[in-house]
């Protein structure tokens, strides 16, 4: 490649140190948009610059949550939520008056397993978990929409984006994904931020912020009859949900060990090493079983990330084996 950008002006670099040095590069406006914790490094040192940071990967503020804010605070960085979901928040939230919101709510499609039998929950194939309804995501972010763990993980997001006591966030199913999420006041006034379910939005708005800018994408169209329809999530058969909140209240640690577990659990569901639901029950063993020892620097978390990965890895090996026991039996 160098060879053949030869003479331009188009510089070529690779590997993780490269990310680095490209995130330090002088800017106006800088997306982090790496899948995973591998966005950690990135960001941080894009925040450091002082400008404007839009984050359109939560993984990054799960795992390091208090460790990201306080990078953005002491730079004087701008976060932007690109994620729809908290866009939408981000949209309606009263930032100078944050003491008069009673609670925020964050919608999910309900993914391709909305309304399955629980039990035929286990039978899930990559393929059939990919499926999206409503976007056209990347395999590891539609498994996580299938699982549920995608809106698990943007409650944590959201806790710590908005200062939200984990009691003041709810989660709502809304199939047809045209309500983002809502902003309750202490009032009974509701503020909802809707769209078409197209990216193009979110992005936008994170790209001209403050001002707005007209795109390309898809508009709502008032004047034909759509529903709006809502229920509670189904807890018994998308756990994640519950894991988030039991995460919040353990501390970074818990959630720290719910991503990367997660990751490893997911990568090995496509590989067809595990079964669907498997995948939160490897995560929550992860979550039980690691150490609640404290990991607040970039180079402690990740090394905790590390070990995390590890057990998950040693977990599936382990319950493959079982598997392949009980099979010759």
């Amino acid at each position: 490649m160098k060879e053949l950008l030869s003479g331009t002006r188009i510089e070529v670099a690779a590997g993780p140190q490269a990310v680095l040095e490209a995130a330090a590069m002088p800017a106006d406006w800088i997306m982090a948009a790496i899948v995973g914790v591998a966005g950690l490094a990135p960001i941080l040192e894009a925040i450091g610059q002082g400008t404007c940071v839009a984050i359109a990967n939560k993984e990054p503020l799960v795992a390091a949550g208090p460790l990201v804010l306080e990078a953005a605070r002491k730079a004087g960085t701008t976060l932007l939520p690109v994620d729809s979901e908290h866009n939408a928040i981000f949209q309606v939230f009263d930032r100078e008056r944050p003491e008069g919101i009673e609670r925020i709510i964050l919608t999910a499609s309900g993914g391709p397993f909305l309304d399955w039998p629980r039990e035929n929950l286990a039978k899930v194939t990559p393929a059939q978990a990919v499926a999206h309804p409503n976007w056209s995501m990347g395999a590891k972010i539609s498994v996580d929409s299938a699982t549920m763990v995608n809106k698990a993980l943007e409650v944590i997001e959201a806790h710590y984006l908005f200062a939200m006591p984990p009691e003041k966030i709810e989660v709502l199913v809304h199939p047809q994904s045209i309500v983002h999420s809502l902003v309750e006041y202490r009032d009974g006034s509701v503020l909802a931020q809707m769209g078409a379910p197209d990216m193009r939005t979110p992005i936008a708005h994170a790209l001209a912020w403050p001002e707005r800018m007209k795109t390309t994408g898809r508009t709502l169209d008032f004047a034909k009859a759509f529903a709006l329809d809502f229920r509670p999530v189904d807890r018994k058969a998308f756990p994640a949900i519950d894991i988030a909140y039991e995460c919040l209240k353990r501390g970074p640690i818990a959630c720290i060990a719910f991503n990367a577990a997660n990751e490893v659990a997911v990568a090995a569901f496509l590989a067809g090493r595990i079964g669907f639901t498997e995948i939160i029950e490897i995560a929550r063993y992860c979550i039980e079983n690691t150490d609640e020892k404290s990991a607040s620097g970039l180079a402690e978390i990740l090394l905790l990330d590390q070990a995390v990965r590890e057990l998950a890895e040693s977990h599936i090996i382990e319950r493959r084996g079982g598997n392949l026991l009980s099979e010759r039996a």
